[in-house]
């Protein structure tokens, strides 16, 4: 099922975009859909830095979503998401309130605050950028250590030196004329595993810090550590050109959820912030669940991609630093 989409860009309707300080180890990523999209959102980690995100509830009065911003910076980059409405607005986008144009912006960051440098982190001005890269011509998404990939990390149970990078990763799927893409940056404390196979991608490292530690050799570190460590969360957003209601798109978030269960071991700690966006635009009839399904493939590649993509910093080896299984 696997789309042959290699970049979030080439699903129409949408673009996307990073900006970072590769120097300090942080950024953000911007999921755009000008002509405005259903959206939704699945918040299941204990501890999320959000905005915007009981807007997104199928009760409220808003159908409408132009943006969705992933940043690092924890609560502080939430700043990135005002410039970005700030540049919708500048470029006549936004929901029309008679007195002016109101961008409608969704947020979700993750803890990168112990990569890198604590500051500067993801601000107003950052999130103009990415936000102005994509709108621009052929604008692009890059995975690893871009956007809010650039700070992640994960398998953190022993310790900063014995875990590895993590980054912003890609994944499509498809169906007929059906198209799910997602964009994940994975910043998770546990392990990331290929569901494919099951294999290790990356995670907490052995003591030689030569190989990663098994799942569940993990998870005895994971159960002696109290509290989990902070640092953490994975967010992720799901785009697709199935035309969905507002109770159709938190469906499909739910079961987009899925993807990290099946990929991070563990998820949804009290530790993370771990959510999924989805936005939703264009005229393919799908059912629900056939929509469903295949953003948990989408997600799924999303997330293992992250860590493949990424490359050696701060510090932290990647998973194309080991030697191969």
């Amino acid at each position: 099922m696997t789309h042959r989409i290699t970049d979030i860009n080439q699903v129409e309707g949408f673009c996307a975009a990073s900006a970072e300080n590769a120097r300090t180890g942080t950024g953000c990523t911007v999921i755009l859909c000008p002509q405005g999209a259903v959206g939704a959102v699945d918040v299941r980690g204990g501890a999320p830095a959000t905005r915007e995100t009981d807007l997104l509830r199928p009760e409220e009065t808003v159908q409408v979503l132009h943006g969705v911003v992933l940043s690092g910076g924890s609560a502080y980059g939430l700043a990135a998401s005002c410039g970005v409405a700030e540049e919708l607005e500048r470029r006549g986008v936004g929901l029309d309130v008679g007195v002016g144009l109101v961008p409608i912006v969704s947020s979700a960051c993750v803890f990168d605050l112990a990569c890198g440098e604590p500051s500067p982190r993801p601000d107003a001005s950052m999130g103009a950028r990415a936000c102005a890269r994509a709108l621009e011509p052929g604008a692009s998404l890059t995975s690893g250590n871009h956007g809010a990939g650039c700070g992640c990390s994960v398998g953190k149970f022993a310790g900063p030196t014995r875990s590895m990078k993590g980054g912003l990763g890609q994944g499509a799927a498809s169906r007929g004329k059906l198209v799910v893409a997602a964009v994940s940056a994975v910043n998770a404390c546990g392990s990331v595993i290929d569901p494919a196979c099951g294999r290790v991608l990356a995670g907490t490292l052995d003591e030689t810090g030569t190989t990663p530690l098994d799942a569940r050799a993990a998870l005895e570190l994971a159960l002696g550590a109290d509290p989990l460590i902070r640092g953490n969360t994975t967010v992720s957003c799901v785009v697709t050109n199935a035309r969905l209601t507002k109770a159709q798109a938190t469906k499909v978030a739910q079961m987009a959820a899925d993807a990290y269960a099946h990929a991070i071991v563990p998820t949804h700690t009290t530790n993370d912030g771990d959510t999924v966006f989805v936005m939703a635009h264009g005229d393919v009839e799908a059912s629900v669940d056939s929509v469903g399904m295949l953003a948990v493939t989408a997600l799924e590649e999303a997330i293992v991609d992250a860590v493949r993509a990424a490359t050696a910093a701060y510090g932290l080896k990647a998973a194309r630093d080991l030697a191969p299984a």
